[in-house]
């Protein structure tokens, strides 16, 4: 039986709360940009993982969630923090000091293809199948047509920012595969509160280290971006994150990917006035074509009718 076959229908419910958390995330490449006309890099990503951490504790003692005292979480948390905050925000705000926020939400779309291709390492049921193979070349054909050959023939900041964001996108995969197993059985709140705390005690001495005390007399606006980076983007992020996941499955919450570069697209060329060169739209959707066939959504000619006699 092929993964489509076996997706859940998404009701209407599960497409509002898709479609919200899309929002969610591509705004998060705004707020970004907007935070860094004040804050440095460092500060940005500690602001958002400490405040994320705090709001979703005080969740969980509000829901009277049961806390874990297994001690050997405490790697488990810090590794998920390392690879699933502290490395791919830094890269992603880091970038976005260079690349518009739509195509910065476009090239952190390939976190699906870089999964697939670790999780063929990682995990001996996950091999690469010819379909998985056309779906991993197809999104890499998009990165390279985004990205354009300047990346690598002109290595200037621009094309660093590029490459720190598809940095990112490694980081997310890295992470996504080892919570597989090593966070199975948590509550997704007390993971997600556990590694975001992980990562603020990282983040939060590096931003002190790299930018110094913060004056924290910042624009409303400044202040807003951080405010929105920390409670929106990841605290309720999260929350609705598992939501949709339990409504309609993985499958269908894989749906995220292509849905974050849109409005990402739309915020970033509203308030700041960017616009994307043609071949970022060409690249996108060769990356869209390829999630899609990796997902099931698009199958191989004359494989579909084989699929359905086998189920």
């Amino acid at each position: 039986m092929t993964r489509s076959i076996q997706q859940q229908r998404l009701s209407p419910k599960a497409w509002g709360l898709l479609v919200l958390l899309s929002a969610v995330w591509g705004a998060s490449f705004l707020s970004n940009r907007a935070a860094l006309e004040e804050v440095g890099v460092a500060t940005t990503v500690a602001f958002r993982v400490g405040g994320a951490a705090v709001a979703l504790w005080l969740w969980i003692a509000l829901c009277r969630l049961p806390v874990p005292r297994d001690a050997g979480l405490v790697w488990r948390f810090a590794v998920m923090g390392a690879f699933n905050n502290v490395i791919p925000f830094t890269l992603i705000v880091w970038g976005q000091q260079h690349v518009a926020s739509g195509l910065a939400s476009i090239l952190n779309a390939t976190t699906a293809v870089f999964t697939v291709i670790v999780a063929t390492f990682a995990f001996a049921d996950e091999r690469l199948t010819p379909q998985k193979s056309l779906g991993v070349v197809l999104g890499l054909a998009g990165v390279a047509t985004a990205i354009g050959p300047e990346a690598i023939t002109a290595f200037d900041p621009a094309a660093a920012g590029q490459l720190a964001i598809l940095g990112a996108s490694l980081s997310y995969a890295i992470a996504a595969t080892f919570a597989r197993k090593a966070l199975h059985g948590l509550r997704p709140e007390v993971a997600a509160a556990g590694m975001l705390t992980a990562a603020a005690l990282v983040m939060i001495p590096a931003a002190l280290w790299a930018d110094g005390i913060p004056s924290l007399d910042y624009r409303a606006p400044t202040w807003a971006a951080l405010a929105y980076l920390a409670l929106v983007a990841s605290a309720l992020a999260y929350l609705l994150y598992y939501a949709v996941l339990g409504l309609a499955g993985a499958g269908n919450l894989s749906l995220v990917t292509l849905l974050i570069p849109p409005f990402a697209i739309l915020l970033g060329a509203a308030v700041y006035h960017e616009a994307l060169a043609p071949r970022a739209w060409a690249g996108f959707g060769l990356l869209a074509l390829g999630l899609l066939i990796l997902d099931g959504r698009v199958g191989l000619p004359g494989r579909k009718r084989a699929a359905e006699e086998s189920a």
